[in-house]
């Protein structure tokens, strides 16, 4: 991130009751929320209750939009200045939140991080129109203008002149089955220096791995793993994480994967975190192949997990 970006990022946060109606606010959730927040948007989120207060259901919202909010500012932060045409800084941040639904993350992140900044736009990529309309009226409403909301397929938005050639950031949480692999490619395509991905109900490893049971069960011992449904299905969503950060890594990122929130609120909890280095990892490659060809996933290769033909590094500055 450029030196402009981390000045603004590390400015002092307004006071407290900026924004806010005077007196609507009880003191304990003054406390409890940040500084400048906006109050409309967290009545619209459900963390704050219409009549602006927190309940246990709120509290436990609140606790973990701000743990996702503190990884993402870190990956957001760390991201160096770009270059632009004739060598020119570009300060302006891009990010897209892929599959946004209802954009609760993008407009949290807005809230919290690029109102601040005064630059950088949040773009929210959603194929349900009416949702898209929602989104973009209350942008609106809180006067986030920064924020554009495209109605527009994985396809449509990896080639769509609404967006730019590069995004920064891709983004996307609670992405079902493919979703997060359709964010990815969208990602690679938009030559993105930093992903944040919540996978969710992967199962088309799952559907794989039933459908060569028989074969399997023959040929290794380890079928035993994918034999019952109910294993298949938690073998393929372990294994299909395993294969997206191996594919990250083969094409050029550093990747840490973590625990987005505890077991006792969510199983849909893996945050996958991916930074570009430049550095595509052969032996990552390698065993990417390696463990398709081990579980019978062939096909997987050439439609979800396309490899680069060298380790060459893709201008990402």
């Amino acid at each position: 991130m450029s030196k402009e970006h981390r000045q603004k990022a590390a400015a002092p946060a307004p006071k407290r009751g900026v924004g806010h109606t005077p007196g609507a606010l009880s003191d304990d959730v003054r406390n409890a929320i940040r500084p400048g927040q906006s109050v409309e948007l967290l009545k619209e989120l459900h963390i704050l209750t219409a009549d602006g207060r927190l309940n246990q259901d709120s509290r436990r919202k609140l606790k973990q939009v701000y743990h996702l909010y503190q990884f993402i500012e870190k990956l957001l932060l760390e991201l160096p200045a770009r270059t632009g045409v004739g060598g020119a800084t570009l300060t302006e941040l891009t990010v897209a939140d892929h599959g946004a639904g209802k954009s609760y993350l993008g407009f949290i992140l807005y809230d919290l991080f690029f109102k601040a900044l005064a630059t950088g736009r949040i773009y929210g990529i959603e194929t349900r129109a009416e949702l898209v309309e929602k989104s973009q009226q209350l942008a609106q409403r809180l006067g986030f203008a920064r924020m554009e909301f495209l109605n527009l397929s994985v396809a449509d938005s990896t080639t769509s002149a609404q967006l730019p050639s590069q995004i920064d950031l891709v983004t996307a949480l609670h992405a079902c089955d493919t979703a997060t692999d359709d964010a990815i490619a969208f990602g690679l395509a938009k030559r993105a220096r930093a992903f944040a991905l919540v996978p969710c109900c992967q199962a088309e490893v799952a559907r794989h791995l039933g459908g060569s049971r028989a074969l399997m069960l023959s040929r290794t011992p380890l079928a035993e793993l994918w034999r019952h449904p109910l294993h298949a299905r938690e073998v393929g969503s372990q294994l299909t994480n395993v294969l997206r950060c191996l594919y990250l890594e083969a094409m050029g990122y550093q990747v840490t994967v973590t625990e987005l929130v505890g077991w006792e609120h969510s199983m849909k909890n893996e945050l996958i975190l991916a930074r570009y280095t430049g550095h595509k990892k052969r032996a990552a490659a390698e065993r990417l192949k390696a463990l398709l060809q081990e579980f019978g996933l062939e096909a997987l290769l050439d439609n979800r997990f396309t490899l680069p033909a060298d380790n060459s590094p893709d201008n990402h500055s």
